[in-house]
C-alpha cells in the first residue's frame, strides 16, 4: 500500500494530478476538494489510496487523512464505487458529508449527482455509526436545519423554480450561514436564482 506521495507537482487538473517523485511520475486521481486545497504549490504531499482491480491499478490522492478515511468508508458501502465516492467528495466538503450522514440528512446526500434515494439511504444506514464513532461526533438531530431547508425549497418550487437548481443554491447558502432562517434562505436564494 502506498500511504502518501510527496514530490514536484508536474500536472494539475480538477480530476487528477501528476507528481514527480524520484524521477517517476505518478498519475493520481483527485476530488475537487483536494484540487482546491492544492493551490499553486510547486511541491505537494498527497495521502493516497491504491485500488487494485482486475483491469487497472488506480491511485487516489487526498489533501488530508480525514478525506482519505471518508473515501475508504464510502467504498465500503454496497453500490458505491471509487468514481461515485470521488464525485461525492467533489460535490460536498468532507465535513459536510460527515455531518449529513451523522444527522440522517438523506436530502443532502441525494443531491449529489448520480446518488439516488436508495443509495443515499444505504450510505447513511451503513456509515452513520462508524462515522459517529470515528469522528467522535455526538449524535445530532439537525431537524431545524433540515426543516428550514425543506420549507425554503418548497417555497421556491411553488414560485416556479426547478428543485435541483434551488437545492444547489440553498445548500451553498446553508453552508455559508448555518443559522439562516427560512426567510433568509428564500431571500438569498431568490437573489442567486
Amino acid at each position: 500500500m502506498i500511504a502518501h506521495i510527496q514530490g514536484k507537482l508536474v500536472e494539475k487538473t480538477p480530476t487528477h494530478v501528476v507528481i514527480d517523485c524520484g524521477g517517476v511520475g505518478y498519475h493520481i486521481n483527485i476530488s475537487l476538494h483536494t484540487y482546491s486545497q492544492l493551490g499553486d504549490a510547486e511541491n505537494c504531499k498527497l495521502f493516497t489510496f491504491l485500488q487494485i482491480k482486475e483491469d487497472a491499478h488506480s491511485l487516489y490522492g487526498f489533501a488530508d487523512k480525514k478525506e482519505r478515511e471518508l473515501f475508504k468508508l464510502l467504498l465500503s458501502v454496497s453500490g458505491v464505487g471509487a468514481s461515485t465516492a470521488r464525485t461525492m467528495l467533489s460535490s460536498l466538503a468532507p465535513e459536510h458529508i460527515i455531518q449529513s450522514i451523522a444527522s440522517n440528512d438523506v436530502g443532502t446526500i441525494q443531491s449529489i449527482k448520480g446518488i439516488g434515494a436508495k443509495t443515499a439511504q444505504r450510505v447513511i444506514l451503513d456509515l452513520k455509526d462508524k462515522i459517529i464513532k470515528l469522528y467522535q461526533i455526538e449524535e445530532i438531530s439537525d431537524t431545524s436545519y433540515n426543516t428550514n431547508r425543506e420549507e425554503a425549497l418548497s417555497a421556491l418550487e411553488v414560485l416556479g423554480y426547478v428543485r435541483k437548481n434551488a437545492e444547489k443554491v440553498i445548500e451553498k447558502i446553508a453552508i455559508a450561514q448555518p443559522d439562516a432562517s427560512i426567510e433568509e434562505l428564500i431571500k438569498q436564494a431568490l437573489k442567486a436564482l
